[in-house]
């Protein structure tokens, strides 16, 4: 293959383009209400799903809806708010209060059209009486750094919130809910996608606790009291102020990773779909991915080149070094070192929201010569590794994937390209 980068970056661009909300939210909007249609929504995909609403929508709508700094799009009747991710901000506790008295009042008349995308835990922070944002702030830091998946930090978040784990939607009663969500998270648990504002929750305080004591995260007082009174318990499944709402979800990662496929089948490529839910520690799984890579390389077993190896998920990274973090950037460091410059092996991984950790980059790209040229510059993978200094590593050598704000967010992308007739030294 001529440019093998080239080549995985229009894979990663086609895993984006399938999940835009342009495309994935006008067959699910509702039938018009008797009485109002109210519009709210939160993650870094909320705006381009309210435009999306508003473009598709004849007839009288209003709304708030909370997405990232740099991520809001022009809209009409539909107010944008944008707040910080991933540790929240005045913003966002400002905007959520907003929206619950929004929703307060309505009757069965009316239908609230909840727009929901991965980021909105951290754009919804309006915690429980006791507990401040200084709190929530600290909590969210303590979990980001911990190593927890993402399932088990949202069951935590839900716990310490007047507004997810269902109490958004409770808060909506008798108006009818019909929750829109592009799926950021392993397994599409609505329940983990912003920590399910509108659905209903069966985890308990004491699980959170537990995740807490099993990460060694340090609690405020006022957090550990809510948590350990059971204060913080959420909306339960059978709670009648959630009868006859309906969840659709309209993109999720399955669907970007076979649009990636089906662009790779067309360019002669054999794709093969991994797995949409992989989880663990980057560098770990990293290792994993190189080894399979490896064997598909030198062996032709269990893929045979050229082809690529897909896959999908949230890994997580255990911060340890002083580094910049980024999961994306920290497994493919992990692979390249792994490979150790194996010919014909080239990989990319980005997250499809532009950010991966709290840098404005997606990802990066490695190719066979990437351990060779860091050598060259005098800088060390392992020491960078160690460092969780991912995003240092490939931005030094030029092999960041930077897109911007794509306006949507369906998680992790992984890309591996076996193609032993180009075995590639290029950068």
């Amino acid at each position: 293959m001529d440019n093998a980068r080239a080549f995985l970056e229009s894979l990663f661009r086609a895993a984006i383009a399938a999940a835009q909300p342009a495309l994935c939210i006008p067959a699910w909007l509702p039938e018009a209400p008797r009485g109002r249609l109210i519009v709210i929504g939160a993650g870094k995909a909320s705006a381009e799903m309210a435009r999306a609403v508003e473009r598709n929508w004849q007839g009288k709508l209003e709304g708030l809806v909370i997405t990232r700094y740099g991520y809001a799009v022009p809209c009409e009747r539909i107010e944008i708010v944008e707040a910080a991710h991933p540790v929240p901000d005045q913003a966002g506790l400002d905007a959520a209060t907003r929206m619950l008295e929004l929703v307060s009042g309505l009757t069965a008349d009316d239908t609230v059209l909840c727009l929901v995308s991965g980021g909105g835990s951290s754009l919804l922070p309006l915690p429980l009486p006791g507990i401040t944002l200084e709190d929530k702030q600290a909590v969210n830091r303590a979990l980001l750094a911990s190593g927890a998946s993402i399932g088990e930090m949202n069951c935590v978040r839900r716990h310490l919130s007047s507004i997810k784990g269902g109490r958004l939607a409770a808060a909506c009663h008798p108006a009818r809910v019909v929750t829109l969500l592009i799926s950021d998270v392993p397994g599409d648990d609505p329940r983990d996608i912003a920590s399910g504002p509108t659905v209903a929750d069966p985890s308990t305080c004491a699980d959170a606790l537990a995740i807490v004591a099993r990460y060694g995260i340090a609690l405020p007082p006022p957090v550990r009291a809510v948590l350990e009174s059971g204060a913080g318990e959420s909306v339960k499944p059978g709670d009648p102020r959630l009868e006859g709402h309906t969840v659709h979800m309209v993109a999720t990662p399955q669907m970007a990773l076979e649009a990636a496929a089906r662009v790779a089948e067309e360019a002669g490529v054999k794709a093969y779909i991994l797995g949409d839910s992989i989880e663990g520690e980057a560098r770990d799984v990293g290792k994993v991915m190189a080894g399979i890579a490896l064997q598909a390389a030198r062996r032709g077993q269990p893929f045979a080149g050229p082809c690529v190896l897909l896959s999908g998920g949230e890994t997580t990274v255990t911060l340890r070094g002083e580094g910049r973090g980024g999961r994306n950037v920290e497994f493919l460091l992990s692979a390249a070192i792994a490979l150790r410059g194996e010919p014909g092996v080239h990989g990319l991984a980005g997250d499809t929201d532009g950010v991966d950790g709290i840098e404005e980059i997606a990802g990066a790209y490695f190719s066979p010569a990437t351990i060779a040229r860091a050598f060259a510059q005098g800088i060390s993978p392992l020491a960078s590794l160690d460092r969780n200094d991912g995003h240092g590593f490939f931005q030094a050598l030029g092999d960041s994937i930077v897109t911007g704000p794509t306006l949507t967010n369906v998680n992790d992308f992984r890309a591996i390209l076996i193609d032993p007739a180009s075995p590639g030294t290029q950068a």
